[in-house]
Order: C-alpha cells, then structure tokens, then sequence
C-alpha cells in the first residue's frame, strides 16, 4: 500500500518543535501579562493614595487658619460684657456655627487644663512655680489643640507648672 500521507517524520518533528516554541512564547507572554497587570494595579492604588493625600494636605491647609478664627470667636466671647444682648448672640450663633462644620469634617478639640504635660499633644509657651499642683501639670490653655480624627491637627499651647 501506498502512503498518502504527505508528512515526512522529519516534518512531523519540525511541527512538534514549532508547537512547542508556539506554547513557549505563549507562556512568556502569559507571564509578561500578569507582571504588567500587577504593576498597573499598583500604580493604581499609588496614585490614589498620593490622590487622598493631596486632598487631606488640600483641607488640612484650609482648616488650620480657621482653628485661628476659632481662637479670634473664643477670646471675643470672653471680652462681651457689656456688648448688647444681641451682638452676643450673633458672635455665639458664628461661633457654633463654625465649630459645628469643624465637627462634621471630623475635628475636634481636647481638653489640656490640668492634665499632665504630654509633649506629643502640648507645646508648651511658658511655665510657672505652683504650690497647688504637680511639676508638668498644664495650668492655663493659650490655644485649644485639636485632632482630626486620631491624629494631631495643632498642638494645645499651654502653661506648665514647674
């Protein structure tokens, strides 16, 4: 009988070897895919987190001047007496009302009088000798600190006892 095959053994093998090096460069562009895809990924979630931070250093640079303008309501209020009934609840009325958007972003102050002296939350402008309380206990707030969240948006400036 005749063979009616047109494929030499030889051809056959040259066939193999080109599937195999087909299968091969597939591999390798299958493995140049996935590192592409990772590395884009990455880049991604980069330049979202540089994204966030430029917003959060965005507002952080918009809210420090009003903390000013927070101190300028407080120190105001204090000085009202004898300023008609009206203009104090106006100046009160702003005042909450600022600290109110303050509080809906997230900030808050806290309370230093009279807590020991924490270098991480305080900055400490003057010191005085007491007989009534400990070394290093705050005694007066020149400027309420505040924190966003958990983390410190301006130090209180205080007095310590020595």
């Amino acid at each position: 009988m005749e063979s009616t095959d047109d494929d030499s053994p030889l051809e056959n093998g040259d066939e193999l070897a080109e599937v195999e090096q087909l299968k091969e460069d597939l591999r390798r562009g299958h493995e140049t895919y996935l590192r592409l895809m990772a590395d884009f990924d990455n880049y991604r979630k980069r330049v979202e987190r540089d994204r966030s931070a430029a917003i959060k250093t965005g507002k952080i640079d918009l809210v420090r001047p009003l903390l000013d303008v927070l101190d300028n309501f407080e120190r105001a209020l204090q000085h009202m007496e004898g300023a008609p009934p009206s203009v104090v609840r106006g100046v009160e009325a702003i005042y909450r009302q600022l600290l109110g958007i303050l509080e809906a972003q997230g900030i808050s102050s806290f309370d230093s009088l009279h807590e020991k002296f924490n270098p991480a939350i305080h900055e400490a402008v003057g010191s005085v000798a007491s007989n009534r309380y400990p070394p290093d206990t705050v005694l007066e707030e020149i400027h309420r600190g505040y924190r966003w969240g958990k983390e410190l948006l301006r130090p209180a400036q205080v007095v310590v006892a020595k």
